[in-house]
């Protein structure tokens, strides 16, 4: 699930993966990630779409399109800190794969299962139709390890042709279709269709959001980020400008800490606070939620001001 395999690793940018193995840095490519927020203040979020796109195709034409496999992308990504495309993102860049033959895989395996709203966003929220979806964790809610890849017909057909000979496609590992994990997975999405879960988020998801963008009143709070029910709060020291914290201030953490001590628990990643809540969070909870936010940026700031840090 979380990217430490040899190939996998090689994919993220989460480099404290990367301590102690040497990578595959020849086989794998990056591009520049979609940070709407962290665009030129002077470019304006079309101009940044140009932008992005045109460095997926600069990059493919670079290495030659016969050389590229795949281009893989989160719909919204996720540890590196809830990181939303501009709007076309995702489409635009898979016209650009089709152009050349490359496979879009769609890493989904945070937000898919109901963390959007559907059991996969790619197509209802994002308007495409992946050549390969990736799935894990909301698969089987936590309960039981499983995961699954995705295919297309076109893919299928490809890799089907050993077993019309009689052979096989010799791709699996020892564990794979685990019939106790399948089990609880198959259970796990007929309970969340019989009370429809994400039925549930698509109704209440707006109100998360709307909720969470009160906290723009705070002097700290550059973006409040997210669809539904995965969402993002990114601190910044000056909003014009939107320069961070330096180092030494884990303002992240500090905002953590004090949620933690009133009830609620969030994921800090250095200047930012992250929430993925239950997929049963009731307006209730979120009222609760936000009002723990507010009361935990008001003592961060407290905590700022007694250090003697300057705050615009």
């Amino acid at each position: 699930y979380h990217g430490s395999t040899y190939l996998a690793m090689s994919m993220t940018g989460i480099t404290f993966n990367h301590q102690g193995f040497d990578i595959a840095k020849e086989l794998v490519h990056h591009i520049p990630a979609p940070n709407t927020y962290r665009r030129p203040i002077d470019m304006t979020e079309h101009e940044f779409c140009d932008e992005k796109v045109n460095e997926l195709e600069t990059k493919i034409v670079e290495l030659g399109p016969e050389n590229v496999a795949c281009f893989i992308a989160e719909p919204i990504m996720g540890a590196g800190g809830v990181i939303v495309p501009p709007n076309g993102y995702h489409k635009r860049t898979q016209e650009i794969c089709q152009k050349y033959d490359v496979l879009y895989i769609s890493d989904e395996v945070i937000t898919g299962f109901g963390r959007l709203g559907h059991f996969f966003s790619s197509e209802p929220t994002f308007d495409i139709v992946p050549d390969v979806i990736t799935c894990a964790k909301g698969i089987s809610s936590g309960y039981l390890p499983l995961s699954a890849t995705i295919l297309s017909e076109q893919i299928y057909d490809v890799i089907s042709v050993p077993q019309n000979k009689g052979e096989l496609f010799t791709h699996g590992f020892t564990y794979s279709g685990h019939p106790v994990s399948c089990a609880a997975g198959l259970k796990n999405i007929e309970i969340m269709e019989k009370h429809k879960i994400c039925e549930h988020v698509q109704n209440i998801g707006p109100y998360f959001e709307k909720q969470l963008k009160t906290l723009y009143d705070h002097p700290i709070v550059g973006d409040v980020r997210g669809s539904h029910f995965m969402m993002c709060i990114e601190c910044v020291d000056d909003k014009e400008t939107k320069s961070t914290f330096p180092e030494h201030i884990d303002i992240g953490k500090i905002i953590a800490s004090h949620c933690q001590n009133n009830g609620l628990f969030v994921r800090p990643i250095r200047n930012k606070v992250v929430l993925s809540p239950p997929l049963i969070l009731t307006k209730d909870n979120i009222d609760s939620i936000v009002s723990i936010l507010h009361l935990s940026f008001k003592k961060t700031m407290d905590d700022l001001s007694k250090e003697g840090i300057y705050i615009n």
